[in-house]
């Protein structure tokens, strides 16, 4: 099974590990999304990703120093580089080596930039959210950009690890990016509920750090079916059988 997960905008590209590196595979594809946003000015990326000032000058910057090189200095793992709520919930600073390079096969970062972004994939800072209205080489926004790209690129990747189960923890906004229609593969969309105020309801960060221990979870336990993935318990959370369908894995946390 492949696990894929939404990026995040929290980076962290100042620790530094030994850990072998990756390339990512659109590359290409990200560094035509560069040139592009290098033309924008603060005021239109602010205006672009509805981001303060600050924000719209931090991020002109990252474009401006974005590298064409293989191994630009600045650039970080994936997985180590996103430190947002689903990252807290992945703890990948505690992996075994073993355990990366399961990762490496079975998990995957949706992203604006990259497209798809295995863990140990070298990675530059940035900010392009997937929504995000771009313009670029005659598509109107980054869907239309990605297209069926991301969907080929996960079929290729299920084949090589040997079979059609993929886990969607992503956000709506991320997942949209996947051709279904191109995609051969059993989509299983995995929900978290916590009891609040006499309901169990989702409740975002909490709802986004689980997703991030689902994926720890895989990359430990290296389940095979989804009946095994039944069996998290992480934090509290215990497997809803009667919310869960073929197509959805539910579970609650009191």
């Amino acid at each position: 099974m492949i696990a894929v997960v939404s990026p995040a905008k929290t980076l962290d590209f100042e620790s530094q590990n030994d850990f072998e590196h990756t390339l990512p595979k659109f590359q290409k594809e990200a560094l035509v999304l560069i040139d592009v946003l290098k033309e924008q000015s603060e005021s239109e990326v602010k205006k672009l990703m509805s981001i303060s000032d600050q924000l719209a000058h931090i991020n002109v910057e990252r474009y401006h120093e974005f590298t064409k090189k293989k191994d630009p200095v600045h650039a970080r793992h994936a997985i180590f580089a996103f430190q947002g709520d689903v990252y807290q919930g992945l703890e990948a600073e505690n992996f075994s080596q073993k355990e990366l390079d399961f990762s490496q096969s079975h998990f995957r970062i949706l992203s604006g930039l990259y497209g798809l972004i295995r863990p140990l994939d070298l990675i530059q800072p940035y900010r392009l959210e997937m929504g995000t209205k771009l313009r670029v080489n005659g598509s109107k926004n980054l869907y239309e950009f990605w297209s069926d790209k991301i969907a080929s690129q996960l079929n290729k990747d299920l084949k090589q690890q040997g079979d059609d189960l993929l886990i969607n923890l992503a956000s709506v906004e991320y997942f949209k990016s996947v051709d279904l229609k191109k995609l051969k593969a059993n989509v299983i969309d995995v929900d978290f509920k916590d009891f609040s105020n006499g309901e169990y309801k989702v409740i975002s960060f909490f709802a986004k750090k689980a997703r991030g221990m689902m994926s720890r979870y895989i990359i430990k336990n290296q389940p095979k079916t989804v009946e095994e993935l039944k069996g998290f318990d992480y934090d509290g959370y215990y497997f809803d059988e009667s919310n869960s369908t073929d197509r959805l894995l539910a579970f609650k946390r009191a």
